[in-house]
């Protein structure tokens, strides 16, 4: 896909300053609000924690999370509980999601992805479509994994393709980076491959 862009063995600072440039550039371009939709999961927070160091108009960036386990935000399978924890400090807005939100439209669309293909919570079982009328939706994953046995909620297709930009972060995974490659070819059919191929904005992978 020619709109697809994959660096390799990129750190997490340069990652994170890849990143504060996007914010900075949304945040120059207006005066209100800035909204970002980011994932959870174990590789995004030590890139969040480099970005919040960032001097920058925090007060002004809204975050919401791709999706998040249904469980109190004090637990510790809690996305949105972590992302209050390191971002809300700082002065940055977070918005648990809820399945009356609304989202915005977003400046990026971070979002990372499993070695199955699921985006989000979109996994294969669930048969996520481009053309889903819904912003956002409550469903179970089949299997549910094990680390995280909760029923999910989740931005869907079109929700986070309502975005400036869309920013994949692999995590450094052979694995992920040849589902991944597959997906931006067209060769499989997974979630992660039905948004690329609906995705007109520039994506960037960090594998």
């Amino acid at each position: 896909m020619e709109n697809v862009t994959i660096h390799h063995a990129v750190g997490t600072d340069a990652v994170a300053n890849w990143i504060g440039e996007r914010i900075d550039t949304a945040l120059a371009a207006g005066s209100g609000t800035v909204a970002l939709t980011i994932p959870g999961g174990s590789t995004p927070f030590p890139i969040l924690s480099e970005l919040v160091r960032q001097s920058r108009e925090w007060s002004r960036l809204e975050f919401w999370p791709n999706d998040d386990r249904i469980v109190p935000e004090d637990h510790e399978a809690s996305n949105t509980g972590k992302m209050r924890s390191l971002l809300e400090p700082v002065g940055a807005k977070v918005r648990a999601l809820g399945e009356d939100s609304t989202p915005p439209h977003f400046a990026l669309t971070w979002l990372g992805m499993g070695p199955d293909g699921h985006i989000a919570s979109l996994f294969p079982n669930t048969d996520p479509q481009v053309s889903d009328p819904q912003a956002v939706r409550r469903l179970t994953p089949d299997p549910l994994p094990p680390h995280a046995p909760f029923d999910r909620i989740t931005l869907t297709i079109p929700a986070l393709l309502d975005t400036q930009a869309v920013l994949f972060t692999l995590g450094g995974s052979d694995e992920k980076r040849a589902v991944f490659e597959e997906a931006a070819r067209g060769e499989n059919d997974l979630p992660v491959a039905r948004l690329l191929g609906a995705a007109n904005q520039p994506v960037t992978c960090f594998a």
